[in-house]
């Protein structure tokens, strides 16, 4: 079994996290792309959407209590805006870190490029966008090149990309769904940084927790990815359902 699995349904997964004393695992709820007021930011490009804020927070409440978590980590992206939030924006998110302390589950944020200085006014644990790594398991939001300790990591979890796939039937019909991308980390574009990886580590690239936010296509000819280290870094990388499905190659989906 994989030190990282996708919660059955759901844009989210347990990874198991070796404490310092090697006898005792943390299970970590991770989520990536949370993008806590994005319906703001979606008005004033002429969206009108009501608030999900609450929609959000209940469902990754529910998960952090039906998982059993220890805590959380959010891969990134946790705010909407790029710079300071606004009042409703800094709300949710303060909300949501409060209910996590009332729960005793501390909280960790891998920035990403949304992030801003979210640091000088949340309470979590921030650590720079090169990322993170706990126990055997190494977190990364994916907009930069990730820390040679997360490279150093049996499983490598980035997201920012939003990964999906168009589905088309047989009437020509069609639909967007989110997917996981998990295969070995190749070792081809970080060599050419003079940084290695560990061989035999896999890597997964998180769907998106908010289903608003703009996605990359990973089965479309012309879409190309974000991560300076994307695609080139994923060797052998297969799309999976939220509900598990395999899909097969992500590029012959």
């Amino acid at each position: 079994m994989s030190l990282v699995e996708p919660v059955p349904g759901e844009p989210a997964a347990i990874a198991s996290l070796s404490r310092d004393d090697q006898r005792a695992v943390d299970r970590a709820l991770v989520v990536a792309d949370y993008h806590a007021g994005i319906e703001q930011a979606l008005r004033a490009d002429g969206v009108s959407l009501d608030s999900r804020a609450e929609h959000r927070r209940e469902r990754l409440l529910s998960l952090v209590e039906s998982t059993d978590a220890d805590r959380v980590v959010f891969l990134g992206d946790l705010m909407q805006a790029i710079g300071d939030p606004g009042g409703a924006e800094r709300g949710e998110i303060e909300v949501l870190l409060e209910l996590f302390d009332e729960r005793g589950v501390p909280a960790t944020l891998v920035k990403g490029n949304h992030d801003g200085a979210i640091e000088s006014w949340a309470d979590l644990d921030v650590t720079d966008g090169a990322g993170v790594r706990l126990g055997e398991v190494g977190f990364a939001h994916g907009h930069t090149w990730p820390a040679p300790e997360v490279l150093d990591s049996e499983v490598v979890c980035v997201g920012h990309e939003h990964p999906a796939v168009r589905l088309e039937d047989e009437v020509g019909g069609s639909r967007v769904e989110r997917v996981w991308l998990r295969g070995s980390l190749a070792g081809e574009p970080f060599a050419e940084r003079d940084e290695s990886v560990r061989a035999g580590a896999e890597l997964v690239v998180f769907p998106a927790f908010n289903d608003l936010v703009g996605k990359t296509w990973v089965n479309v000819e012309g879409q190309e990815f974000l991560a300076p280290f994307l695609p080139e870094g994923l060797g052998d990388g297969e799309a999976y359902l939220l509900d598990g499905t395999r899909l097969g190659r992500y590029q012959t989906v």
